[in-house]
């Protein structure tokens, strides 16, 4: 009995003899940023929802009959080319989804994984999410991290509607892009 009072007692005097603090923060130290390199790329994105081979499938849709398509998600995996025609050299391919997002417009979310497959680049990606209103002449997306190259990049996509087929809903983008990374 008195070896385990002698425990207890032995345990209360540790409690009191360490008080513990503790912070949910350490100090705020100057940061000095490694990002240091601009990379202004310059592409096409061919979004194909017809034919044979379609580059963009139906994921998701309502169970409502709406005029901007609100509620629908697409999957891609759409080719990036140097040129807009169909045929122009491929360098690479977005992979993600967009959302038919707009109930007044047709706007989407858009998440892309913009890799390439050629060059200087090659294995390399960014990604992109952000609101992309397409009915718009010019809009801007986010740049939100990438690898490779392009690792922790940020920056902005400018982006421009070349082609569009109000039938088939087949697009064709071109992409100016300013990247900020290591």
């Amino acid at each position: 009995m008195q070896s385990c009072q002698i425990l207890e007692l032995a345990f209360i005097l540790c409690l009191t003899a360490t008080p513990v603090y503790s912070q949910y923060y350490s100090k705020t130290l100057p940061y000095k940023s490694a990002k240091n390199k601009v990379t202004n790329l310059h592409f096409f994105f061919h979004d194909t929802l017809s034919g044979e081979n379609p580059s963009a499938i139906l994921i998701a849709s309502p169970n409502i009959t709406n005029k901007f398509q609100f509620g629908k998600a697409y999957a891609i995996d759409d080719p990036l080319t140097l040129g807009p025609e169909p045929t122009s050299h491929v360098i690479g391919n977005a992979q993600g989804f967009y959302l038919f997002s707009g109930k007044e417009s047709s706007s989407l979310v858009s998440y892309y994984d913009l890799g390439f497959t050629e060059g200087e680049f090659n294995g390399s990606s960014f990604s992109l999410f952000s609101r992309n209103p397409v009915e718009d002449t010019e809009r801007e997306l986010a740049v939100v991290g990438g690898r490779g190259k392009f690792r922790s990049a940020e920056g902005f996509a400018l982006l421009k509607t070349y082609y569009f087929n109000l039938t088939t809903g087949d697009a064709v983008v071109e992409y100016d892009v300013t990247l900020i990374h290591y």
